[in-house]
């Protein structure tokens, strides 16, 4: 019967170590308590000795224990020629009082004689009176052993009797360390086969992703005999990031069918990993494999035509294993499939023609420079406008805006003027704002709130412009993409133009209407 693999999470140590990643003390109590809550074995706090700001997570920590996981400080192996119960750093550890403790030591001889600038012996004696240290002091004892691979690359005989000074002293858990990155998988595999013989220590793994292996050297430890995987949510860490857990974990459940996290966090590990995201204040990896907005993406109409007769035809897993979603996506590389799929997972009907219509019409707008990849309710918009029952809430009868700059110091004054036509009534109403953009939105919400209250709701989350055409300069066309949100949700539209205020108008407006048709 295959081992369960215990889940060792570096986030607040390793992974903040990431360039533009820091963790305040809340976001840290917080990401801990999320990370018991998903059910996580073991997690690391961090060095207390480095950091006060540490010292005081695990303070805080201690007002309220976790429920599932185990806390663990990280810390060196004694220093060299000092006894191991008058290191300071060895005491620091204790004094935070989690019932893990990491010890991380030399493996490589490289670091022994130029690092440490000390002998190979005494290394092996910081490892051993170390770790007995420890246990001593009734701790369960992860041994990291830093550089293992390439140490034993280096000089296996002594990477391995460091990993036996730490065994012999009683640790709980062998951690093999790829600390560089550099290790590719079918060597992680034989060496921790190897390991595997030597010992009946549990076997751990810790790798970084310099070649893009992480995962991938993980899953390999695991296979070859290792029952712990230590990494980072989202694979934060330093240089380019841990092994990612967030990749890992399903992959452990669902393709080496090991026992992990419980069956229910799997199901939320997509809403997990954005969560953690939004705390470290990173943007989502739209990409990023089972958990990415993009990982059950299709565009091709061959691959939709296929998903439509049998899921597996192209993707690997079912979406709502990891929490996510499948999501086809309109472009100029649709086909008829792709049309009928949207239409159907809107609830809406469509007949044969003006799934044509439909198809033919998205084509000639996207080889005009629209894309309605990131703009689905500009999708929607179109797809109500080309069906002849449908009536468009209000129509445009025309716009002016005029931008004034009435001095050297003075601010740009934008003023807009709208006729909009609602049921046969022509209604018109002016606006100001910051620019152009914002004073025609501020006209057309004036003009229109009186008729359509619920559009008071609607906020302007994200503008974006993109030049199509670059080489014709200043007449180039733009396009413009708008992201909009009531409170409850949050759409984007998109609208082209060689003229950027008629490029914005038109985003502008699919983003109104489609707020009306939600109703």
């Amino acid at each position: 019967m295959s081992h369960p693999v215990f889940i060792y999470d570096t986030t607040l140590r390793d992974g903040a170590q990431a360039e533009n990643i820091s963790f305040s003390l809340q976001d840290s109590i917080q990401i801990a308590r999320l990370l018991d809550d998903f059910g996580v074995h073991f997690i690391e706090g961090g060095q207390a000795e480095s950091n006060p700001k540490v010292a005081r997570f695990f303070e805080e920590m201690r007002k309220t224990p976790l429920k599932n996981a185990k806390l663990a400080t990280f810390g060196m192996t004694r220093r060299k020629h000092t006894r191991a119960e008058d290191d300071t750093n060895l005491a620091t550890m204790l004094s935070v009082k989690t019932p893990v403790v990491t010890l991380v030591g030399k493996t490589w001889d490289l670091h022994v004689t130029k690092g440490l600038q000390t002998t190979l012996d005494e290394n092996l004696a910081m490892i051993s009176d170390s770790v007995h240290y420890m246990k001593s002091k009734q701790r369960e004892v992860v041994y990291d052993a830093e550089h293992f691979f390439d140490g034993y690359k280096a000089n296996p005989d002594y990477a391995l009797k460091t990993l036996a000074a730490a065994a012999e002293a009683g640790a709980d858990w062998l951690a093999l360390c790829e600390t560089n990155g550099g290790v590719l998988p079918h060597e992680v595999a034989e060496i921790t086969a190897i390991v595997r013989k030597m010992t009946t220590v549990p076997i751990g793994i810790h790798c970084h992703n310099d070649t893009g292996m992480a995962a991938a050297n993980s899953l390999m430890a695991v296979i070859n005999g290792a029952t712990q995987i230590q990494g980072t949510i989202n694979g934060y860490g330093e240089r380019t990031g841990n092994a990612d857990l967030s990749v890992i974990i399903p992959s452990v459940m669902l393709k080496l069918k090991r026992k992990c996290v419980p069956l229910k966090s799997l199901k939320r590990i997509t809403e997990f990993s954005r969560t953690i995201d939004e705390i470290a204040n990173q943007a989502p990896n739209p990409r990023q494999p089972y958990v990415g907005r993009c990982a059950f993406a299709h565009k091709g109409g061959m691959h939709v035509s296929a998903l439509q007769r049998d899921q597996t035809t192209y993707e690997h897993i079912v979406p709502d294993e990891v929490g996510n979603q499948r999501r086809v996506l309109i472009s100029d590389l649709s086909g008829r499939s792709n049309i009928q799929y949207k239409i159907a997972e809107r609830g809406l009907e469509s007949d044969g023609d003006e799934l044509k219509k439909l198809l033919s019409r998205v084509k000639q707008m996207e080889s005009e420079g629209y894309t309605f990849e990131a703009a689905e309710a500009s999708f929607d918009v179109l797809a109500a406008r080309l069906r002849p029952r449908y009536k468009q809430p209000f129509s445009l009868d025309g716009f002016r805006v005029i931008v004034e700059k009435r001095g050297h110091e003075e601010p740009c004054v934008s003023e807009a003027t709208v006729k909009v036509n609602v049921d046969g009534k022509t209604i018109l109403m002016a606006g100001e704002g910051d620019g152009p953009v914002n004073a025609l939105d501020e006209a057309v919400r004036k003009a229109l709130t009186n008729v359509f209250p619920q559009l008071k709701d609607v906020k302007l989350v994200d503008y974006k412009v993109r030049v199509l055409d670059e080489g014709a300069g200043t007449a180039a066309k733009v396009r413009v993409l708008i992201e909009s949100g009531d409170g409850q949700s949050q759409w984007g539209t998109v609208g082209v133009s060689e003229n950027l205020i008629e490029a914005s108008w038109r985003a502008l407006v699919d983003s109104l209407e489609y707020k009306l048709m939600k109703k």
